[in-house]
């Protein structure tokens, strides 16, 4: 025999395929893998954000004036036809009670149909009326100087609202019975005005 010793080679590599074949004997629960994170909840999409001085400032809503409140407060407008009949049957309503005032009162003629000049002298004797102008005589008159102004008043918003739309004959007379109207008014107001600065009489001295 020789004292020579003898080595034998070992392939580390056929041990290392064999031990990933039969696995590792007990669970590395330190190599567990670990449980995914809940992906995230996907965005919409980008978004522009604006800063605070560059957004518009928001706008009220605009106040509604005296004719929008009117007109807000108002039933609504009815229909043509209903316009119709509803006319209809006011000419036949009204020609009925004259026909009923006229048996009464057989010397009593026809109705004249009523025109712009009616309308300007009704506000006329309505004004001078206020004024004290139908006062009996030897009584003192009573005046409604707020009444009256507020009969001048209407004439002129008739006097507005028509203008371009009356005859020659209409706006002379209109502009007429304002104009007589108003320097009454005027002399009126200078007569109250005197009054109210007329300094009480004295009183009587006691004895």
């Amino acid at each position: 025999m020789s004292d020579t010793p003898k080595f034998e080679v070992i392939d580390r590599r056929k041990m290392k395929k064999d031990e990933e074949q039969e696995g590792p004997s007990s669970p590395d629960t330190s190599s567990q893998a670990k449980p995914a994170p809940e992906p995230a909840q996907k965005s919409a999409g980008p978004r522009l954000v604006e800063p605070e001085e560059a957004r518009p400032p928001q706008q009220e809503p605009p106040s509604l004036g005296p004719e929008d409140e009117l007109a807000a407060e108002m039933p609504p407008l009815p229909s043509e036809e209903e316009m119709r009949e509803q006319e209809s049957a006011y000419e036949a309503s009204a020609q009925r009670v004259e026909d009923l005032l006229r048996a009464q009162n057989p010397t009593m003629g026809a109705q004249p149909p009523i025109k712009f000049e009616h309308l300007v002298q009704q506000l006329y004797l309505s004004a001078l009326m206020q004024m004290g102008a139908a006062t009996p005589e030897g009584q003192r008159p009573r005046v409604d100087i707020i009444g009256a102004r507020q009969s001048i008043d209407l004439l002129g918003v008739l006097d507005e609202k028509t203008k371009g739309n009356l005859t020659d004959v209409e706006a002379r007379m209109l502009e007429t019975v304002l104009f007589e109207l108003r320097m009454t008014f005027l002399e009126l107001s200078k007569m109250i005005s005197l009054q109210g600065m007329q300094a009480p009489p004295p009183k009587p001295e006691k004895h």
